[in-house]
């Protein structure tokens, strides 16, 4: 019996990847609709592949974030992010987990503790629930960030509570990322000089 052959689009994809160097995906907008397209872009692109990702989003779903930044890490993608307008919330989370991190400096930056809301009816027991949960992993996602950063947990929680909006230019002075120009040529072209002297 004859086995069927691998599918077209992953042998495309990897070649198009190979042949056209790092690839690019924007993360933009809310998190939680968009997450399963977000997600699906970044199992697209090979393991252990090189390529930027450009954020604007407010953020949206914990959870969505922390799966987009489990995807990064695990598949072993070596990212560079850019913050081009906003990164707040939940899409701080992947942000983080890029290996290099570039921003404006008239990007926005906001941390803040988590929210919690729900349009159902919710019985106590379960607010109860959810209560706890939250508490938990918050803080268990104060100690992510910092480790995605390399900073202390007390900075980062400094930050969250009750909540702070940081510029580009304060995010790179706290050493969390570095300062792109918009009149300095292209991305790749600063990226590149760098490296270069780096």
């Amino acid at each position: 019996m004859k086995s069927a052959p691998a599918p077209q689009r992953f042998t495309s994809r990897y070649r198009r990847a190979r042949d056209e160097g790092p690839w690019e995906i924007a993360i933009a907008g809310e998190l939680g609709e968009k997450a399963g397209e977000l997600i699906d872009k970044l199992v697209d692109v090979p393991p252990r592949s090189r390529g930027l990702i450009y954020f604007d989003s407010g953020g949206g779903s914990v959870y969505a974030g922390l799966a987009m930044t489990s995807i990064i890490r695990l598949r072993g993608l070596d990212t560079t992010g850019i913050v081009a307008g906003e990164c707040s919330s939940a899409a701080l989370l992947p942000f983080a987990a890029c290996r290099r991190r570039y921003v404006t400096p008239h990007a926005s930056l906001f941390f803040h503790p988590m929210r919690w809301q729900s349009e159902e009816d919710v019985r106590l027991e379960e607010a109860a629930e959810w209560a706890r949960h939250f508490r938990v992993l918050e803080e268990s996602l104060d100690t992510l960030l910092s480790r995605l950063f390399g900073v202390s947990v007390e900075m980062i929680s400094n930050w969250t509570r009750p909540g702070r909006f940081l510029s580009g230019l304060e995010f790179a002075e706290a050493g969390l990322a570095e300062i792109v120009d918009l009149f300095s040529g292209d991305l790749h072209e600063q990226i590149r000089q760098r490296e270069m002297k780096s």
